[in-house]
């Protein structure tokens, strides 16, 4: 049976006997971590990234207000929602967490019902942000991550390999003679094909950190991260001869099929070179391999500056 994966939730207050209350009160549904002070309560945000902080206001050291400018200000948590807690009742307190983008208020002493209501409501706007999030991230043709959902992964993949120091590889794939393939079967029908080259990239690509997208029209975009020319051109040439091997059912009981042309670029990110760069040396290579009589690959080599048809 397939496991649901919990929301999780930080709780941050220094009185024992309120981290356990919360603790029984939300354990069975959420995921608990807890912190006593500011400092550690900054330590678990960052460690854990929790789908909402409970934050209490009157914290040693660092106060909750502190606390919540820090978590505010910062990259990495300032998108986790806080709710502030605490026996500081008045309107002005309250006002107070607001204008530092508290998304809610809890009174103690606590009330079973007011901190459940609470809490499932913050979460629950998350869950809803974080469906519409990955729903615009997928192109609703072929089902696999859009152009969008691919500039995010090339932008921290670059970072990484930036990092790291690790090559990065990039393929641009066309259909080749696409637009003759619509005005001969349909358009529907080349839909049925992108959507066939899409789920052949998508078996073909097997290690988890491998990224395939629908870049546009008939091109697609296959991210590899940490490969270098020799692992690109295996997998390359695996995705031309599945693609050209995929049988597509057409009205009528006939199959069809279709080739693909692939530009591949190599490169450790450096200053030099650009993501945008990048880019269009891979698209280079692509417009190369087309030009070059299609249902092929071409690598670009940038220190030549061309691209070589294989």
């Amino acid at each position: 049976m397939e496991s649901v994966i919990k929301n999780s939730i930080l709780i941050v207050d220094d009185e024992p006997a309120n981290q356990a209350y919360l603790g029984v009160l939300l354990g069975d549904v959420y995921t608990i971590y807890e912190a006593r002070n500011g400092k550690e309560a900054l330590e678990k945000a960052n460690q854990h990234i929790p789908d909402l902080i409970l934050l209490d206001i009157l914290l040693p050291e660092l106060n909750g207000y502190h606390v919540l400018s820090l978590l505010k200000s910062s990259e990495i948590t300032q998108d986790i929602p806080v709710i502030l807690i605490s026996g500081l009742n008045s309107t002005e307190d309250e006002e107070k967490g607001l204008s530092l983008n508290a998304v809610d208020y809890i009174a103690k002493p606590f009330s079973d019902v007011i901190v459940r209501s609470r809490v499932n409501n913050q979460i629950r706007i998350i869950n809803q942000m974080r469906a519409i999030e990955r729903l615009s991230m997928i192109d609703q043709l072929t089902d696999i991550p859009n152009r969008r959902r691919f500039d995010q992964q090339l932008d921290m993949e670059w970072r990484r390999a930036a990092r790291d120091q690790t090559p990065i590889c990039l393929m641009m794939l066309d259909v080749d003679m696409f637009k003759k393939y619509n005005d001969t079967y349909g358009h529907q029908q080349g839909d049925l094909v992108l959507q066939a080259v899409a789920g052949t990239l998508m078996r073909t690509l097997k290690r988890p950190a491998d990224f395939a997208a629908r870049w546009g029209g008939e091109e697609f975009a296959v991210l590899l991260p940490k490969t270098e020319i020799d692992g690109a051109l295996v997998i390359s040439e695996r995705i031309r001869t599945n693609i050209e091997s995929t049988a597509i059912p057409c009205p009528g009981g006939t199959d069809t099929c279709v080739t693909i042309s692939i530009g591949v670029f190599v490169q450790i990110p450096s200053i030099e070179l650009s993501m945008k760069q990048f880019i269009a040396n891979a698209d280079a290579a692509l417009y190369a391999a087309k030009d070059a009589g299609r249902n092929r690959i071409c690598v670009f080599q940038q220190e030549r500056n061309v691209s070589d048809a294989i």
